[in-house]
């Protein structure tokens, strides 16, 4: 597309083919260095500014930058901006405004061996994009593996940190990869405080930014903007240190599964973390936490997290990169570590709260001694204290802790006003791990109905069913705000063949 140049909006001086020889060898002069050089000559010799604005990345050259507003806004609406001429360029629009003085003839020249040259370094790009890509992709591989040193030598030496990861899924997933690639623009030169790496793994898009500590957010608002244009979804994890890599990795699988098209990226610290536990009394429930969950390691801690977050045995073994049957095996021992009922969907509830209460504030010790006095209740017996320590289960929380008018507050909040059919129908659909079969079959109706009911539970809750940490919240919310037995004998009963009784 080309808008009608400075044609009656200023007198047009002479120009010539000498004139032409001449801006086409500076442009040619200017491309051999950079592409921000390149828009730079471009706006010189038209008086005014250019732009590339990629509609992804925004503006990927300005010159000056000040221009840079108003160029993405004339790629986007060029009827509001007639007197600038747009050309498509290398996968992005060329936008120049040049000064009234200058020939409308020089600007359409300047223009199109603009975008020529750009297309040109485009495609040179492109022949040297598939080599790039697989080495980021087997940098990607070694910081997986833990050689993050190594990495970052490979990076410049520079002070990188930390490490934000985002991993994305859809059918669009390698036309997404060639468009943030070209609006990343990545380097393995270090440039500003980050450097990006993307990749694709196993089917997936795996973008990993890695800085000193800080996140300015620029790929995140890339990744965002690339998903609603493709259709992806993303989980998000991080900042974290680079060691933690394959946390961080873990991490964004999980998130990834609370993603909805409503909410295209989801990161990893908005699932995990149960709007109940900030209510919670902080003493108690960190101590109660402490003493769970002191049988388990930190690895151990962290495969069960992204369990519970994750909803399943085989998305959890796909986020930890485990086979199916290694994962069912680590939480068979956990569940024999914490003597508890791992299928019991309240202990998976409050499992989840242990898992992400604050840590006590004192030292280690003090900790495991803060713990052993909560147990025991001011016991002085250490055959007691011993005793005791072993009743902080997790079937039960600590006593009084879902008493306060705060946590009733919530709970009534959130799932106060659901019709009897429907709030034992969920209640039933949560015990038994959100499975439609197994659910319809106790409660005596059709799974097609158990489904209607569920979507209907989920408008009226405005809550993402799906997610699995949302679940346990109202499982939790539905127990605290029980009045009766909610069984499903209880079920209101029509009759009729969806409604047959038992």
């Amino acid at each position: 597309m080309m808008g009608t140049g400075t044609t009656g909006h200023g007198p047009n001086g002479p120009w010539d083919a000498r004139d032409g020889r001449d801006t086409t060898g500076r442009l040619l002069r200017a491309a051999t260095g950079s592409g921000a050089r390149l828009i730079a000559e471009a706006a010189a010799l038209v008086q005014g500014w250019a732009v590339l604005a990629d509609p992804i990345a925004g503006a990927v050259y300005s010159a000056p930058a000040a221009a840079a507003a108003d160029g993405v806004h004339a790629a986007a609406a060029p009827h509001d901006h007639p007197y600038s001429v747009q050309l498509p360029a290398a996968g992005a629009v060329l936008v120049l405004a040049p000064a009234p003085a200058t020939p409308a003839e020089h600007t359409g020249h300047v223009a199109a061996t603009t975008a020529a040259l750009l297309e040109v370094r485009g495609q040179r790009a492109a022949e040297l994009r598939g080599e790039q890509m697989r080495l980021h992709t087997t940098l990607l591989r070694l910081l997986l593996a833990g050689h993050a040193d190594a990495v970052v030598d490979a990076l410049g030496g520079g002070a990188y940190t930390h490490v934000t990861v985002y991993r994305l899924t859809g059918e669009d997933t390698p036309a997404a990869h060639q468009v943030l690639w070209r609006a990343v623009r990545p380097t393995l030169t270090p440039h500003a405080d980050a450097c990006t790496l993307l990749g694709r793994l196993d089917g997936e898009l795996v973008v990993a930014e890695v800085h000193r500590g800080s996140d300015d957010g620029r790929i995140l608002r890339l990744v965002s903007r690339v998903c609603e244009r493709h259709g992806l979804l993303a989980g998000m994890a991080g900042p974290l240190p680079l060691a933690e890599m394959s946390t961080a990795y873990c991490d964004a699988a999980a998130a990834r599964h609370s993603a909805t098209p409503a909410h295209r990226i989801v990161p990893a610290d908005a699932i995990g973390a149960p709007r109940l536990a900030p209510l919670l009394p902080a003493a108690p429930y960190a101590r109660w936490a402490a003493a769970v969950l002191r049988p388990l390691d930190p690895a151990q801690q962290h495969l069960l997290l992204v369990w519970l977050r994750t909803g399943s045995k085989p998305s959890a073994a796909e986020a930890l990169g485990l086979s199916a049957g290694t994962v069912r095996a680590r939480i068979r021992e956990a569940a024999r570590l914490l003597d508890a009922d791992l299928e019991d969907a309240t202990v998976r509830a409050h499992l989840l709260l242990a898992l992400r209460a604050p840590a006590p504030a004192d030292s280690d010790a003090a900790a495991d001694s803060d713990a052993a006095a909560y147990a025991t209740s001011g016991s002085g017996s250490d055959e007691a204290a011993l005793r005791n320590a072993g009743e902080a289960r997790l079937e039960a929380l600590p006593g009084g802790i879902l008493d306060t008018g705060a946590v009733r507050a919530w709970a009534g909040g959130l799932v106060d006003g659901l019709e009897p059919r429907l709030r034992i129908a969920l209640i039933c659909w949560l015990r038994h791990h959100a499975r439609t079969a197994p659910a319809a079959t106790e409660l005596h109706v059709h799974r097609t109905t158990l489904t209607t009911w569920l979507h209907q539970c989920a408008d009226h809750l405005a809550q993402n069913l799906a997610d699995a940490t949302v679940r346990a919240e109202i499982h939790l919310a539905l127990r605290i705000t029980r009045c009766g037995r909610d069984a499903p004998a209880d079920l209101p009963r029509r009759g009729g063949r969806t409604y047959r009784r038992a």
